[in-house]
């Protein structure tokens, strides 16, 4: 039965973990605390109490071995949906991720499926120590055989959890943790909003102007500067690209094409980062629409600063309307 309902985008991930647990009896969570705990931001809270230990697997300190046990039982048949604590924390586990995760498909021809779920909290602006405020998505996009996704959104969170539960393809879910409390509306009747959302991206915002293009938890900064321009005369378009890889680049391509701007907007570092990627297949495509370069905003190329000074490292309202500016400049 359809519900509407208004939840947490934490709460909407529970939401759709809960109905992939009760759909499929492969389906299992995997990670440290998420049991009794319900994990460090409780995004897995009452799914150990409903479910049962031999489901919601409270595991040992050991991102390697968590990736490890995945994915033998992937290749049993069973759909395991890794839950690593903070983005920092994946690095133990990077072997088994891009050089055995990402491969097995490929190098078996596709008679090896291995459908892992990475959950991976990302992202800053909750003021912690370090190593928890990474965003470390390009890596993985860089790596093929990975599908790689961050919603925006409760609805998104709900949908996009389910459709990479489903999906064949090993899915590094990242989850904007600095976003897990914000509230939206989410339609539950099936797996949420269209038939399919995790490789397309979509227009949140329509314009005439300037294409901005965002993902995670940069949508929101996107949407505020969106409406800052509106009131300087700058008809601005937002793209969620939901999906880092694959990039669906018809859409931002047909977006640009008929705005003739385009901004990349993302909380990583510009250098070498997934806005690098996006600015480039826009300048291949577009190149006859372009009225300026595509800039980027993003974070600088330093390790993540302590969280006194890290709002003065993330991509700031003021910072993407400055490169909103700058592409009208040209």
């Amino acid at each position: 039965m359809s519900e509407n309902k208004t939840l947490t985008l934490a709460r909407a991930i529970n939401e759709g973990l809960r109905r992939s647990l009760e759909t499929d009896p492969k389906v299992l969570l995997m990670g440290e605390d998420i049991g009794a705990l319900g994990g460090v931001f409780r995004v897995t809270d009452g799914l150990q109490k409903d479910f049962g230990e031999d489901r919601v697997v409270d595991t040992p300190l050991a991102e390697s071995g968590i990736l490890g046990t995945a994915i033998g039982l992937a290749l049993r048949g069973y759909r395991p949906v890794c839950e690593i604590q903070f983005d920092g924390f994946i690095f133990p586990a990077y072997d088994q991720i891009t050089t055995q995760l990402a491969k097995m498909g490929y190098r078996s021809g596709g008679k090896l499926q291995v459908p892992v779920v990475i959950r991976v909290p990302y992202g800053g602006g909750i003021g912690a120590v370090e190593h928890h405020s990474e965003s470390p998505e390009a890596l993985f996009a860089h790596t093929a055989g990975l599908r790689v996704v961050s919603p925006s959104t409760p609805q998104d969170a709900y949908t996009m959890i389910q459709e990479a539960i489903a999906s064949p393809d090993p899915v590094l879910f990242f989850e904007p943790k600095g976003r897990y409390w914000e509230k939206g509306p989410v339609e539950t009747a099936g797996r949420g909003e269209g038939a399919t959302v995790l490789d397309r991206a979509r227009v949140v915002r329509p314009g005439t102007d300037l294409t901005l293009v965002a993902y995670g938890p940069t949508v929101a900064t996107a949407l505020r500067a969106a409406a800052a321009a509106e009131q300087e005369g700058r008809s601005v378009e937002v793209v969620d690209l939901r999906s880092i890889s694959p990039l669906d680049t018809a859409t931002v391509v047909e977006s640009v094409r008929r705005t003739g701007r385009c901004v990349v907007v993302h909380e990583a570092p510009t250098y070498l980062g997934s806005g690098a990627e996006v600015a480039a297949r826009v300048t291949e495509e577009c190149f006859y629409s372009l009225e300026a370069p595509v800039l980027r905003v993003g974070g600088f190329h330093t390790p993540y600063p302590v969280a006194k000074i890290e709002h003065d490292y993330l991509p700031s309202l003021d910072r993407v309307l400055d490169a909103v500016d700058r592409a009208f400049a040209f």
